[in-house]
């Protein structure tokens, strides 16, 4: 991959207008002009917006969490229901060979990778396999668990979606210095492609914190505006073009302490991380509540009323945590579970009643 396309696409990048600190208006709702940039390109990054207080309590967690994970895919099914000393079924632990395309080309998320991206050769020294990706990670990190209840970002799913805006699901991407995979181009929801009612914003939206920032050879590059496109014949366009470098698309670039905020539906991918720079993304994500209620999604079985309110309870426990670690902040309202506090306080009981195995009631479309 040629300099020169990383030094077009940074420059690109800083030209969209989509990136600065978050702002609220007078009224207290989010920023027009930050709404109307997400809309035009489809993600918006906000820049130094986790505290160094916060942000080391995740680097830390994250730390401790690595330091526990299995350290292959074939001691990831007997050590990762253990790992932090809690046994639990949600966390997933996904591993690739280094430097390459793990996704492209297979059924993995319905499928939705549909073109593979190119590999490089690793160094003679590289690991038979590397970390790439964690799901379940609320129940891992506790800090995490409290960036997902930041009153800003809440704010924003708010803004978008509305007060009774419903989660989607997390995960913790990781692309380890000049070992980590790529991730094949693709949009990310998957159900609603022939929906009547479809809409830019109809498959949520992600949040992504980077702990260590990102460079445009680890970051994640997406084509700006394709969330209104409906939905793409990756194949086809990158047959058509003869290359993974596809000409549109720009590095979502960040500093350590960004969030980013992500449309789904947008054309998004990354490359093989040949760079020294560690990128480690956490992201979650939130939904129209009308997108995920009574509909079959990837998983089986109907969204029902029941499970998307015991999937949402976990925001509820996530703005509790936050506020035990952040007196001095004022903690988000979230309505759905409005009135009902007491029981989602965060708690060693709501740790087992509410948090433990969340991420089999995630909603994914």
């Amino acid at each position: 991959m040629s300099d020169t396309y990383f030094i077009n696409g940074e420059h690109r990048a800083h030209a969209l207008g989509n990136r600065g600190p978050f702002r609220f208006d007078a009224n207290g709702a989010l920023s027009h002009d930050i709404v109307e940039a997400y809309d035009d390109t489809g993600f918006y990054v906000f820049e130094e917006l986790i505290g160094a207080t916060e942000l080391a309590d995740l680097v830390s967690d994250y730390q401790d969490m690595h330091a526990r994970a299995p350290a292959s895919s074939t001691t990831a099914a007997a050590r990762g229901k253990a790992v932090l000393g809690r046994e639990t079924d949600g966390p997933g632990f996904h591993f690739a060979k280094p430097l390459s395309d793990p996704l492209g080309g297979t059924d993995a998320f319905n499928g939705r990778h549909a073109a593979r991206m190119a590999e490089v050769k690793p160094p003679p020294n590289a690991p038979e396999e590397v970390l790439y990706f964690i799901s379940g990670g609320l129940q891992l990190m506790d800090s995490f668990l409290r960036l997902s209840g930041h009153p800003k970002l809440l704010a924003v799913a708010e803004a978008i979606y509305g007060p009774d805006f419903a989660p989607f699901s997390d995960a913790i991407w990781i692309k380890e210095p000049g070992l980590g995979s790529s991730v094949a181009w693709h949009q990310d929801g998957t159900t609603h492609w022939d929906n009547p009612d479809w809409d830019q914003n109809i498959h949520g939206l992600n949040f992504m914190t980077q702990l260590h920032g990102s460079n445009s050879v680890n970051a994640l590059w997406v084509v700006p505006g394709s969330h209104k496109a409906g939905k793409i014949d990756i194949k086809a366009l990158v047959d058509g073009i003869g290359s993974d470098r596809l000409p549109d698309a720009v590095p979502m670039l960040s500093q350590p302490g960004d969030v980013a905020v992500c449309n789904r539906q947008l054309l998004h991918g990354s490359f093989p991380n040949t760079s020294s720079k560690k990128r480690v993304s956490l992201v979650f994500g939130a939904h129209r509540r009308s997108s995920v209620l009574d509909i079959k999604g990837w998983t089986h079985g109907l969204y029902d009323r029941a499970r998307v309110h015991q999937r949402s309870r976990v925001i509820a426990l996530a703005i509790d945590a936050r506020r035990q670690r952040f007196p001095d902040e004022t903690p988000y309202v979230y309505q759905p579970v409005m009135g009902q506090e007491d029981d989602n306080q965060w708690s060693p009981d709501t740790r087992e009643s509410v948090l433990r195995n969340y991420n089999l009631n995630d909603l994914r479309i």
